[in-house]
Formats: structure tokens, sequence, C-alpha cells
């Protein structure tokens, strides 16, 4: 591989880590009301890896990760931030986050998923949201949610998306 080729092919890798960092999330949802969907999941549990490698490129190819701002995070590598997320719940985890008229709503799907419930999360979600802007801001899920602003980007150490595209690579 000659030296420019590979430098391309890094350049792209974090280009594409980039996309799924928390940092990078959190702004895109607080400068623009997109809902933001965060994986909390390590190297290590096998659920995790299935959602991280089998799951989630299911659902990005089905071009549902577009409309929301999604965040990969790594409790090994960001444990308060995790915490935040998941009120130190089980992993795999999707949280989602949305803002409705009288503040943040969260949701979480708990657990090892197929690409449809994680679909069906996501997909439910963006409904929600929509007829919230309807109803000028009035949303018919906020009985059921949880009320919570997402924790702040600052939580996110420097290196996680780079690490956890990295890692991804090595075991598959």
């Amino acid at each position: 591989m000659t030296p420019m080729l590979l430098a391309t092919v890094v350049h792209m890798a974090l280009l594409a880590n980039d996309a799924d960092s928390y940092t990078e999330a959190h702004r895109v949802t607080v400068e623009t009301g997109k809902p933001m969907v965060v994986m909390v999941s390590t190297d290590w549990c096998a659920p995790c890896q299935t959602m991280k490698k089998a799951i989630i490129p299911k659902v990005r190819e089905h071009g549902l990760l577009r409309k929301v701002a999604f965040a990969i995070v790594n409790p090994d590598r960001d444990g308060e931030l995790a915490n935040q997320l998941t009120g130190g719940g089980p992993i795999p985890q999707l949280v989602m986050f949305r803002k409705t008229a009288t503040g943040w709503l969260r949701e979480k799907l708990v657990g090892g998923q197929s690409v449809e419930q994680v679909e069906e999360f996501i997909t439910e979600g963006l409904a929600h949201d929509k007829a919230a802007k309807k109803n000028h801001g009035k949303d018919p899920s906020e009985e059921s949610g949880d009320r919570q602003t997402p924790p702040s980007a600052e939580h996110e150490s420097n290196d996680a998306a780079v690490l956890e595209d990295n890692d991804s690579s090595q075991h598959g």
C-alpha cells in the first residue's frame, strides 16, 4: 500500500469515526433539535459487539441513522459519560434524547436487539418528535419518557471514537 493510499484510508476512517463521536452528536442535537441516539457498548460484551458489527451497520444502510444524531460511547473509555447516559444500567443500551417544549426526554432500549427492534425504536422516537412539532410542542410520549438533559459533550475522551472503530476492525 502506498503512503498516499494509506493516508487516505486513515483519513477516511477518522472521518467515519467523527460521525459516531458523542461530541459531534451532542453538538448537532443541541444546535438543531434533531433527536440523538447513543449506543453504549464495550469491546468485551458479546451482545454489544453483535449490535455494533451487525445490527447498527444494517440500520445505517437503511438510512435511519441519517435522521438522528448518532454516537457510540464505550464505558471502559468514558465511564462517567456512559454512567450518565445509562444511569449505571446494563449494556448494550440505546439511549434516545429528544427535545420537547418542556425539556429533554430520554428513552432507552436495553439489551441485544434485532435490526427491526432498533429501527422501530428510532422510528417511534422520530414519529413522537414529528407529532410534537405538529402539535406546537406537545409531545404525546412525554408521560412515558424519562426527563434528562443529554450529558455535556466535554465528558468524552478525545480518542474514544478513534479507538471505538479501530477496535471493531481488529475483531472482525
